[in-house]
């Protein structure tokens, strides 16, 4: 495992963090302490109270993975995000809990294809364990953090996953699905997430910006909105507001309507 204590830690400006401003958006009100049973449960409040969304890019709007910007976006600003956004701002969170963690960039599997390292990841040190934490998969990824060890398994509401080794590799399933792999030896530094994150939004092959996606997760379900027809603005308002969470401006619900009707 790479020693983070070699990192710079300052490098992704932690201290901007308005930790009580990102407990309360989680609604978070528990123990403190960095260890294993907290990381547990703000994982767990993160995922269910912060959308996965990709609507800024649907919508033409550059991603910015700056702290100040993250927090203006998803903790004042109550809207979600997609993987760089969702696990950047989660680091910065645990490590001022206390916690060591290590961001990563991790290749995503559709069959075994070699797709670019384009998915931000965690591994935190907890209880003398080192933990794979993902908030910001969405699809069928993590709803808790699961023990960074060959074999491992998690289990929470209808959702299994398991962790293995392949040829280097340490590959996360869902069920028989592989999510995605990465080496965590590699250390990342935030010119590795800008690029990474350049392409996920801005790149027209990438799904993020030839399609729709929202999820939100809630303790036994995934509530999706993929690509669906709309025909009217008070349609899609509805969707987004009582069943995703998302309070979005009247006009940018005007301008997602057309990448919405067939």
């Amino acid at each position: 495992m790479w020693d983070v204590d070699m990192w710079d830690i300052d490098m992704w400006d932690i201290d901007k963090l308005d930790l009580d401003a990102y407990l309360t958006r989680i609604g978070y009100g528990g123990p403190r302490t960095p260890d294993a049973r907290t990381l547990r449960a703000v994982h767990l409040a993160h995922v269910r109270a912060i959308p996965f969304e990709n609507l800024d890019v649907i919508l033409g709007r550059e991603i910015l993975l700056d702290l100040g910007s993250l927090q203006d976006k998803l903790v004042t600003g109550g809207r979600g995000g997609y993987c760089h956004e969702h696990n950047l701002l989660f680091a910065a969170a645990l490590e001022r809990l206390g916690f060591t963690v290590t961001r990563h960039l991790a290749r995503i599997r559709l069959g075994r294809r070699h797709l670019p390292r384009s998915h931000a990841t965690l591994t935190v040190q907890a209880d003398g364990r080192t933990w794979l934490a993902d908030v910001g998969f969405g699809g069928d990824g993590l709803v808790a953090p699961m023990p960074f060890e060959d074999g491992a398994t998690l289990e929470s509401g209808p959702w299994r996953w398991r962790l293995g080794r392949d040829d280097g590799f340490w590959v996360l399933h869902a069920g028989e699905t592989e999510l995605y792999a990465f080496r965590p030896d590699e250390p990342h530094f935030p010119s590795d997430f800008e690029v990474a994150n350049f392409y996920v939004s801005r790149n027209p092959h990438s799904p993020f910006t030839r399609h729709v996606l929202v999820q939100r997760t809630t303790a036994d379900a995934r509530i999706r909105l993929q690509d669906h027809t709309f025909t009217t603005a008070p349609d899609l308002t509805r969707r987004l507001t009582t069943e995703l969470a998302l309070h979005l401006p009247p006009a940018d619900v005007e301008a997602l309507l057309p990448h919405l009707r067939q």
